[in-house]
């Protein structure tokens, strides 16, 4: 019999789950920054190895709220533990021990589910300074992909029997365009500095995926004028590279030409109004 389930990474921010998410699909699908709360919407990747698939959610880090988009982000975090059928709790392996997940997600019980506690970022630790974990415990790094194996056999254990739920050559589950607003933003991590990219959102307004190139029409939101003239840049110098970037992404995950046609505009304060996030994509309840 075949197994098949869902596993949500879960953890604080900046722990690693997006790049154990890309290693183990074999493909940049998350976000992936130094800067923390980079994920603001649980992404799921697929996984089918010999009889097990594995359906993973890189889920947004647990944190305190301080404004809407936080309590947005915290509730997407807080329904992928929910319906998870195993829960992969990551933690650094520098910072151990790993706190109680529930003392966390500030849960007022312990999840259904069973909880594996994953330590990551192995390989900034030299292995005469690691400390000794639980036998039940997994030991990895996304970077050099030791202790993948070992996380996976764990993992395929606590899946129950079923059939699979995908294709076994599926990668993901959500919509190219899902992902092109996604890469966008992960440039505007990369290109903006400070807190600049946490006022950015995309949306995708056009998405012509029978055309050669791909024409992709998206807007980047910022709360103020004053930071829509920093995004475009002088002579629209960082916008462009923004989209340079952008568009080679998303063309390494198509597989195709794409022409982006970006654009930046202003929606006051919309990490702290609730119209504006469910515009956006960001259900707050």
């Amino acid at each position: 019999m075949t197994r098949c389930g869902t596993i949500v990474l879960a953890g604080r921010p900046n722990v690693g789950k997006s790049t154990l998410l890309n290693a183990l699909v074999g493909e940049h699908l998350a976000i992936v920054s130094p800067k923390p709360q980079s994920t603001r919407l649980p992404v799921v990747g697929l996984l089918t190895k010999d009889d097990t698939q594995y359906i993973f959610t890189d889920s947004p880090g647990l944190l305190e709220p301080e404004y809407q988009l936080h309590e947005a982000m915290r509730a997407a975090a807080l329904r992928a533990i929910d319906d998870a059928e195993v829960i992969a709790h990551l933690h650094p392996l520098a910072e151990y021990p790993a706190p109680p997940l529930a003392t966390i997600a500030g849960l007022t019980r312990t999840p259904r589910s069973p909880i594996v506690t994953v330590y990551t970022k192995s390989d900034v630790i030299r292995p005469s300074g690691r400390p000794t974990v639980r036998p039940s415990d997994v030991v990895l790094s996304a970077v050099t992909r030791e202790g993948l194996d070992e996380f996976l056999e764990t993992l395929g254990a606590r899946l129950p029997e079923s059939p699979f739920h995908y294709d076994p050559d599926e990668l993901a589950t959500q919509p190219m365009r899902f992902f092109a607003a996604e890469f966008i933003r992960e440039a505007a991590f990369e290109q903006l500095h400070e807190e600049l990219p946490y006022s950015v959102a995309c949306a995708i307004d056009e998405f012509r995926e029978g055309a050669e190139p791909v024409y992709i029409r998206a807007v980047l939101y910022v709360e103020r004028e004053s930071q829509k003239g920093i995004v475009i840049g002088e002579g629209g110098r960082t916008v462009k590279a923004l989209g340079a970037a952008a568009r080679a992404k998303i063309e390494a995950l198509l597989g195709q030409r794409v022409f982006l046609d970006l654009h930046v505009k202003v929606l006051p304060k919309w990490r702290r109004d609730e119209p504006s996030l469910k515009r956006l994509g960001y259900a707050t309840s």
